[in-house]
Order: C-alpha cells, then sequence, then structure tokens
C-alpha cells in the first residue's frame, strides 16, 4: 500500500485544520491506520490511531482536540485538528499497520501553528 499525506499549512493558534491520507488500495479496511507526528529536535509520537474495527485511541496531548476518522469507501483516514496550539507545530505522516504488524509510511505534511 502507498499512502499520500495532505492538508498541512499555517494556522494561527485556537484554530483548525484537516489531515486526509489516502491509500493506493482497497484493501485499506483491513489497516489499522495511525497519524504521527516529528517536531523539530524531537522522536517521531503518535497523535491518534484508529483501528480496523474503528476503535479510535488518542495521546493525551491531543485528547478532546483532535478527532481520527476513516471512510473505507474512500481508502482515507483523517485527522480532524481543532483548538490548535504551537506545540502542535510538526510534520504529520499518516502510517498503515497490516494485520501482522507490517507498517508503511506515508510522506509527511507540514502544520504550522503560530502563535
Amino acid at each position: 500500500v502507498q499512502l499520500q499525506a495532505s492538508g498541512g499549512g499555517l494556522v494561527q493558534a485556537g484554530g483548525s485544520l484537516r489531515l486526509s491520507c489516502v491509500a493506493s488500495r482497497n484493501s485499506f479496511r483491513i489497516y489499522d491506520m495511525g497519524w504521527y507526528r516529528q517536531a523539530p529536535g524531537k522522536e517521531r509520537e503518535l497523535v491518534a490511531q484508529i483501528t480496523r474495527s474503528n476503535t479510535a485511541t488518542y495521546a493525551d496531548s491531543v485528547k478532546g482536540r483532535f478527532t481520527i476518522s476513516r471512510d473505507n469507501t474512500k481508502n482515507t483516514v483523517y485527522l480532524l485538528m481543532d483548538s490548535l496550539k504551537p506545540e502542535d507545530t510538526a510534520v504529520y505522516y499518516c502510517a498503515a499497520t497490516d494485520v501482522i504488524g507490517g507498517r508503511v509510511w506515508g510522506r509527511g505534511t507540514l502544520v504550522t501553528v503560530s502563535s
């Protein structure tokens, strides 16, 4: 599977962005999908994940502000980010994890939140 992420950009603190990640395969529904981010000088971290059975989990830092969802008919996973903070600034990556734990990464999309 190949992944294409989009939707990043520059936004003021308190604003919103929606990231999208489209998968190349119609077998998209069998993958657990995740959004990760990497800020300058920091390690990549998991932001949100949605399983193939549509169970969502979030990092504590984004709970209540971010919402992950998926549309299996469009092979797409979304990350709606509300109430953005400057500390959310990072390159955001989507990833697909298959049933045996193999993971594929998409190219990142940059989110910059100005104060």
